[in-house]
Protein backbone atom coordinates (compact mmCIF):
# COMPACT_ATOMS: atom_id res chain seq x y z
CA UNK A 1 0.00 0.00 0.00
CA UNK A 2 1.40 3.57 -1.24
CA UNK A 3 1.95 6.05 1.70
CA UNK A 4 -0.77 8.68 1.96
CA UNK A 5 0.06 12.14 0.61
CA UNK A 6 -1.55 14.73 3.01
CA UNK A 7 -2.13 17.92 1.38
CA UNK A 8 -4.27 21.47 1.76
CA UNK A 9 -5.73 22.57 -1.65
CA UNK A 10 -3.32 25.00 -1.85
CA UNK A 11 -0.45 22.05 -2.00
CA UNK A 12 -2.52 20.10 -4.56
CA UNK A 13 -2.68 22.68 -7.01
CA UNK A 14 0.65 23.01 -6.86
CA UNK A 15 1.26 19.89 -7.61
CA UNK A 16 -0.96 19.63 -10.52
CA UNK A 17 0.72 22.82 -11.57
CA UNK A 18 3.97 21.53 -11.63
CA UNK A 19 3.10 18.09 -13.38
CA UNK A 20 0.93 19.78 -16.17
CA UNK A 21 4.65 22.34 -16.87
CA UNK A 22 6.94 18.90 -16.66
CA UNK A 23 4.25 17.33 -19.15
CA UNK A 24 3.48 20.33 -21.48
CA UNK A 25 6.69 22.61 -21.54
CA UNK A 26 9.59 20.46 -19.90
CA UNK A 27 8.97 17.15 -22.01
CA UNK A 28 9.11 19.58 -25.62
CA UNK A 29 12.31 21.58 -24.18
CA UNK A 30 14.01 18.34 -23.55
CA UNK A 31 13.56 16.55 -26.41
CA UNK A 32 14.25 20.13 -28.68
CA UNK A 33 17.27 19.48 -27.04
CA UNK A 34 18.34 15.93 -27.86
CA UNK A 35 16.79 16.73 -31.38
CA UNK A 36 19.50 19.86 -31.52
CA UNK A 37 22.67 17.79 -30.03
CA UNK A 38 21.97 14.95 -32.61
CA UNK A 39 22.69 17.19 -35.15
CA UNK A 40 25.93 17.49 -33.40
CA UNK A 41 26.88 13.96 -34.97
CA UNK A 42 29.37 12.58 -32.82
CA UNK A 43 27.11 10.94 -29.69
CA UNK A 44 30.36 9.65 -28.13
CA UNK A 45 31.68 12.87 -27.09
CA UNK A 46 28.72 15.19 -26.96
CA UNK A 47 27.90 16.43 -23.94
CA UNK A 48 25.05 18.29 -25.36
CA UNK A 49 23.60 14.82 -25.75
CA UNK A 50 24.18 13.30 -22.70
CA UNK A 51 22.59 16.46 -20.72
CA UNK A 52 19.61 16.95 -22.34
CA UNK A 53 19.42 12.62 -21.52
CA UNK A 54 20.03 12.91 -18.08
CA UNK A 55 17.87 16.39 -17.61
CA UNK A 56 14.97 14.07 -20.05
CA UNK A 57 15.45 10.83 -17.86
CA UNK A 58 15.01 13.50 -14.60
CA UNK A 59 11.60 15.07 -15.70
CA UNK A 60 10.37 11.63 -16.40
CA UNK A 61 11.35 10.26 -12.80
CA UNK A 62 9.55 13.60 -11.43
CA UNK A 63 6.70 12.77 -13.72
CA UNK A 64 6.36 9.07 -12.29
CA UNK A 65 6.54 10.80 -8.66
CA UNK A 66 4.01 12.88 -9.05
CA UNK A 67 1.77 10.97 -10.20
CA UNK A 68 2.17 8.45 -7.76
CA UNK A 69 1.63 10.83 -5.39
CA UNK A 70 -1.38 12.48 -6.64
CA UNK A 71 -3.01 8.41 -7.10
CA UNK A 72 -3.35 8.22 -2.61
CA UNK A 73 -3.77 12.15 -2.07
CA UNK A 74 -6.08 13.19 0.61
CA UNK A 75 -7.07 16.92 0.83
CA UNK A 76 -7.25 18.19 4.30
CA UNK A 77 -10.63 19.37 4.67
CA UNK A 78 -10.72 22.65 6.84
CA UNK A 79 -13.85 22.54 8.15
CA UNK A 80 -13.10 19.37 10.08
CA UNK A 81 -9.65 20.76 11.81
CA UNK A 82 -10.23 21.32 15.54
CA UNK A 83 -9.06 23.93 18.05
CA UNK A 84 -8.99 21.58 20.71
CA UNK A 85 -6.07 19.62 19.50
CA UNK A 86 -3.07 19.31 16.79
CA UNK A 87 -3.34 17.77 14.05
CA UNK A 88 -2.34 18.31 10.13
CA UNK A 89 -3.23 21.37 8.86
CA UNK A 90 -3.37 22.73 12.69
CA UNK A 91 -1.47 26.29 12.68
CA UNK A 92 -0.06 26.10 16.47
CA UNK A 93 1.42 29.17 18.31
CA UNK A 94 4.49 27.50 20.70
CA UNK A 95 6.63 29.06 23.33
CA UNK A 96 10.02 27.61 23.29
CA UNK A 97 10.40 27.34 27.15
CA UNK A 98 14.35 27.66 27.11
CA UNK A 99 14.77 30.59 24.77
CA UNK A 100 11.31 32.67 25.75
CA UNK A 101 10.08 32.74 22.10
CA UNK A 102 6.86 32.09 20.47
CA UNK A 103 6.86 30.61 17.22
CA UNK A 104 4.23 29.83 14.78
CA UNK A 105 3.88 26.75 12.64
CA UNK A 106 1.11 25.10 10.14
CA UNK A 107 1.80 21.74 10.67
CA UNK A 108 1.65 19.87 6.93
CA UNK A 109 2.16 16.71 4.89
CA UNK A 110 6.03 16.12 4.21
CA UNK A 111 5.51 17.25 0.68
CA UNK A 112 4.11 21.08 1.57
CA UNK A 113 6.68 21.27 4.37
CA UNK A 114 8.82 24.87 3.91
CA UNK A 115 10.74 25.08 6.83
CA UNK A 116 11.44 28.51 6.42
CA UNK A 117 8.50 29.81 5.82
CA UNK A 118 6.86 28.22 8.96
CA UNK A 119 5.39 24.99 7.00
CA UNK A 120 6.49 21.80 8.91
CA UNK A 121 5.91 18.32 7.75
CA UNK A 122 3.71 16.59 10.31
CA UNK A 123 6.74 13.83 10.03
CA UNK A 124 9.45 16.40 10.96
CA UNK A 125 10.68 16.22 15.14
CA UNK A 126 8.56 18.72 15.70
CA UNK A 127 5.51 17.92 13.75
CA UNK A 128 5.57 14.59 15.16
CA UNK A 129 5.66 15.29 18.31
CA UNK A 130 2.84 18.17 18.59
CA UNK A 131 -0.03 16.32 17.17
CA UNK A 132 -2.74 15.19 19.47
CA UNK A 133 -1.28 18.08 22.15
CA UNK A 134 -3.77 20.66 23.56
CA UNK A 135 -3.36 24.24 24.31
CA UNK A 136 -1.14 24.21 27.77
CA UNK A 137 0.43 21.40 26.94
CA UNK A 138 4.13 21.06 27.45
CA UNK A 139 5.74 19.19 24.97
CA UNK A 140 9.30 17.74 24.73
CA UNK A 141 10.80 17.31 21.34
CA UNK A 142 13.94 14.84 20.59
CA UNK A 143 15.76 17.24 17.67
CA UNK A 144 19.14 16.31 16.40
CA UNK A 145 20.37 19.32 18.37
CA UNK A 146 18.71 18.09 21.15
CA UNK A 147 15.89 18.31 23.59
CA UNK A 148 13.56 21.44 23.23
CA UNK A 149 10.63 21.78 25.56
CA UNK A 150 7.38 24.19 23.87
CA UNK A 151 4.69 24.83 25.26
CA UNK A 152 1.37 24.76 23.00
CA UNK A 153 0.17 28.44 23.24
CA UNK A 154 -3.00 28.37 20.97
CA UNK A 155 -4.15 26.02 17.98
CA UNK A 156 -6.08 27.85 14.62
CA UNK A 157 -7.29 26.51 11.56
Amino acid sequence: MAKEIVLTDEGLKNLEDELEQLKTVKRKEVAEKIKVALSFGDLSENSEYDEAKNEQAFVESRIAVLEAMLKNVRILDIDELSTEEIRVGSKVRLKDIEFDEEVTYSIVGSTEADPNNGRISNESPIGKAMIGHKVGDKVTVETPGGDIMFEVLEILK
